[in-house]
């Protein structure tokens, strides 16, 4: 693992919350908690989990608004778990941005497959590194190896790098890469990002004129092209 995955649980139930919250610790997890959307708003913005369990029906800050506000900037899997399992609901949340939706009462290993499988697609779980044709990317060791040649990157090039990796196939937009790396810096702007990706590029890709990892998506943000592969 890359560590041990970060996941944010928000349900202003108690006895919920703290059923699933010991759950998730049992198998190891690092759960941190929040009792309504507000605060798991801010929780997500400060502690950066790396998957978000949330609850629809909540005070406030209901979970269909916590989705549309997360995904404004974060690409982070989010898991729905809600009594309100009608097909509406489920419409809603998935149309919004949330990755899954899990009706309750459910099965805590059905929750915990759920989470594991989501996990997998972010690349954060059971991978302490991701291999592609020509390009290695090591977590634990925050290594990046082209071919047999290890690429000297600085710590905002290898943060760039492994979210757009961790993320292969799919659109990062510039707003999100501000977010994950730049901890929303107010003096970070779509030029910053611009230049860290055009030096990036010069170390990892055989042609930075024809690159065959990173792609930008016009007036959106990028995208890391190559698919992984098993070792």
């Amino acid at each position: 693992m890359l560590g041990s995955s970060r996941i944010l649980v928000v349900e202003d139930d108690p006895a919920i919350r703290r059923s699933i919250v010991a759950q998730l610790r049992g198998e190891s997890y690092d759960v941190i908690e929040a009792s309504n959307g507000r605060e798991g708003l801010a929780v997500a913005r400060s502690d950066k989990p790396d998957l978000v369990l949330t609850d629809l029906a909540m005070p406030g800050i209901d979970g269909f608004e916590l989705i549309t506000t997360m995904r404004k900037t974060s690409t982070t899997p989010i898991i729905v778990l809600s009594v309100r399992g009608g097909e509406a609901d489920r419409v809603r949340a998935l149309d919004l941005g949330a990755d899954d939706f899990v009706a309750k009462p459910f099965s805590v290993a059905e929750l915990l497959a759920r989470v594991r499988a989501q996990l997998r697609r972010s690349g954060m779980e059971s991978r302490s590194r991701l291999c592609f044709t020509g390009l290695t990317v090591d977590f634990d060791r925050r290594r990046v190896l082209r071919g047999d040649e290890e690429i000297r990157l600085t710590p905002t090039e290898f943060a760039l790098l492994a979210i757009l990796a961790s993320c292969a196939g799919k659109v990062v937009t510039t707003d999100q890469i501000i977010a994950r790396v730049w901890r929303d810096t107010p003096t970070t702007t779509p030029d910053t990002v611009r230049v860290h990706v055009a030096s990036l590029r010069k170390k990892i890709e055989p042609d930075p004129a024809s690159p065959r990892f990173i792609v930008t998506e016009p007036w959106i943000g990028y995208r890391f092209i190559a698919e992984p592969i098993e070792e």
